[in-house]
Formats: structure tokens, sequence, C-alpha cells
């Protein structure tokens, strides 16, 4: 991040960070460099650093500088997927022995990231409510380098003080990460809440129109951004220029955008509340939110992500999710469009059966920047 960037604001930020207008015509989008290898100026003589697309491409660079400025870091990385992104974190951080804390709700790939793959590596897990602090503390081990968290978290909308979280995890010589997705750096910034590592999969927000797979991992410490980039590159899991190009335009509206997510899922959230074959809704902006104080403490707005619980159970909320019209069917989250899901036999399938297992009666909102008397419309009907 250069340092005419730094006392910008976000949206600034967001449309100019790691955009600069091309060198050689002026194109004020920068240029997707769909190219494998580059021309040396002799042996060992590179261009701007750039030697083979896996190692570096400027597209990519582009991407990552702007994340970079956008969380606050000292360091953005892009990968091929969240996933990607996750596992070149913990093989980078992890060795054989070691133990994680993650958390009691979180994302299904993750879950099983840690549960089907990770373990088999020899690194330990355990289970932690992040929402306290003190369950978090009494789950840490000697062995434990790393707590793992989501606020808010996928798909139960639970929030974790990420300050307060930070100082235990530091207190145990432990590296604190974030995924941060669902509330993106628009909304939040943990890095400047004591975060060492922020998480994304640009899939969603960040990319924001469904149309591009990606990930992201971003420190504030230099030398964490060393090793990181050296997995990265020895491991390959790169972004490619075109899925680097698409990000790179999506969060150029990621302000206007998330206001947007947020203005409506307050609205869809307030009718649910009050709807009476709804039985729970979770969504930090409502006052009675168990993580509502935190939430406004550390969040900009609440975002767009709504999860709700309907009298009749399981195939109740099935049925809810399939009469949906205006609500498209479907995983994933975060584009312009609103989504509507059963967690439990989709995103979420993998943690049947564990610690993070979620209610069958659970249906999760990906609310869109479609007019709200649309969606709120569309809802009533689904609901019968």
């Amino acid at each position: 991040m250069s340092d005419r960037h730094i006392s910008q604001h976000f949206e600034t930020l967001a449309i100019h960070a790691g955009n600069t207008a091309d060198p050689l015509t002026g194109a004020v989008v920068p240029p997707i460099y769909q190219v494998s290898t580059y021309k040396q100026d002799g042996v060992g003589g590179l261009r701007g650093g750039y030697e083979y697309s896996r190692s570096a491409n400027p597209t990519r660079t582009a991407l990552e500088d702007n994340l970079a400025a956008l969380e606050g870091g000292r360091r953005g990385l892009a990968f091929a997927s969240g996933l990607a992104a996750e596992d070149c974190l913990l093989r980078t951080l992890l060795s054989p022995g070691d133990h994680v804390v993650i958390p009691n709700d979180a994302y299904g790939g993750t879950f099983r990231l840690f549960a089907k793959v990770v373990s088999r590596w020899g690194v330990e897990w355990s289970v932690a409510d992040s929402s306290d602090p003190a369950a978090v503390r009494a789950a840490i081990t000697p062995k434990t380098k790393a707590v793992w968290v989501e606020t808010p978290s996928n798909p139960l909308l639970g929030i974790t003080d990420i300050a307060a979280v930070a100082q235990v995890a530091h207190d145990a010589g432990a590296r604190l990460v974030v995924d941060n997705t669902f509330a993106t750096p628009y909304l939040q910034q943990p890095l400047s809440l004591g975060a060492d590592v922020v998480v994304h999969s640009l899939t969603k927000y960040m990319g924001g129109h469904s149309d591009v797979v990606g990930g992201a991992l971003i420190v504030s410490d230099p030398e964490l951004g060393e090793e990181l980039a050296y997995h990265q590159n020895a491991m390959g899991a790169v972004a490619g220029p075109f899925d680097s190009w698409l990000v790179l335009r999506g969060t150029k509206t990621l302000s206007v955008r998330m206001d947007r997510h947020s203005e409506n899922a307050t609205k869809v959230a307030d009718m649910l509340s009050r709807h009476a074959r709804v039985t729970t809704v979770l969504y930090p902006g409502l006052p009675e939110h168990p993580g509502h104080e935190i939430a406004a403490k550390q969040m900009r707005a609440f975002g767009g992500m709504v999860s709700f619980r309907v009298q009749g159970g399981e195939e109740a909320a099935v049925e809810v999710c399939n009469r949906a019209e205006v609500f498209t069917l479907g995983e994933s989250l975060g584009g312009v469009e609103s989504l509507i899901e059963h967690p439990g036999r989709m995103t979420h399938a993998s943690a049947a059966g564990s610690a993070l297992e979620v209610p069958a009666d659970l249906v999760r909102l990906s609310v869109g920047i479609e007019n709200v008397e649309d969606l709120l419309e569309d809802l009533r009907q689904a609901l019968g």
C-alpha cells in the first residue's frame, strides 16, 4: 500500500488501491495479464519481478494490493478459492502435533478441512464457543498455535469479540485467525482489533456477482506475509488473472453493495421476527441478538446474512426453501441476487453428527440488493 493511500477513506481505497493506470495505454482498469511466463532481460533480469505466473502475475498483484489496503494490512495474497487460502494458512502456521481451537459454528467446508484433511496430518483441534472468551481460554492447550473464529458466523450469525479473543490467543502465544467473509472489510476490520490473519472467500461479497471463485489471506506482519507467499508459490493454488480481475472489479462497489445488503437484511429480519411461523431469527442487527452490542461496537453495519428457524421442523424448513421464487435456492452467498438454502442438507451437511451440526429447522438467507418489498413478499408467500 503506497503512502498516498494511507489517509484515504474506504470507498476511495476500494476504487484506487492497486488500480493504477496502465503505464502503456493509460487504461484506468488494470489489464488482464493472461500470461504464464515473462521475457527476462538476461538471466535473472526480471521486469518488475515477474518470471512465472504461479509466483506472481500483475493482475493478481493489483488485487492483492487492493485487499491489503482494504483490510488495513501489510500483505494480501489471493488464492483459487477460500479453502485453498485456508489450506495454505494452516500448512504455514502448523506442524504435526500442533493444536487449533475452532468455533462451534463455522462454514461446513472449514470444518471438513479440519476434521477430514488436516487431522490426518497430525494436527489436533477442539471446539469452543468463540462468543465466550472464557470458553476459548479453557480450550487452549500448551500445543495451541492458532485460534480460529468467524464473526458473524456461518450459519448461526454468532458474534465474537475480536479484541477480547485476540488477547486470549496472544496470552497463550497463539495467533488469531478471523474469517471476515460475512462482514467484509467495509463492515469490519479484524486486524485493527488484534487479529493476526484475515481469511476471505472472495467468491462471496468481495466478488459480489456470483461469477468467480477465489480466496484471500491478509496479514499485518510482513514476516508472516513472506512465509505465506513462499507456501502460496510452493503449493500453487493461486488466483488466475481473470478471476483476480473479476474480484478487483467487485471490490470497487463493495461499499455501496454492503450498504444495500445491510439495509435490506435489517428489514427482512424485522419482518421475520414478527411472523407467526418463525420461531427464531438470527441477525446481529436485532437488539435481542446476544451479540448485538459487540457487533455494534466492531461493525459499521450488520451485513446481509439472516438465518431463521421455522415451526414444523426440517420438512417445513425445506418447504420454505422450495417455495421461494425471488430468493433463488442455491448454495454460496454474497451476490447481488438473494439466495435461500437449507444449511443442514446443503452447505453444512459435512458437519452432521458433530459439535457443529446445525438445527434441522434452520433456513439461511443471503439477502441481495433487489427491491426489499419484493423480497418481503416472497418470504411471506414462502412461509405460507
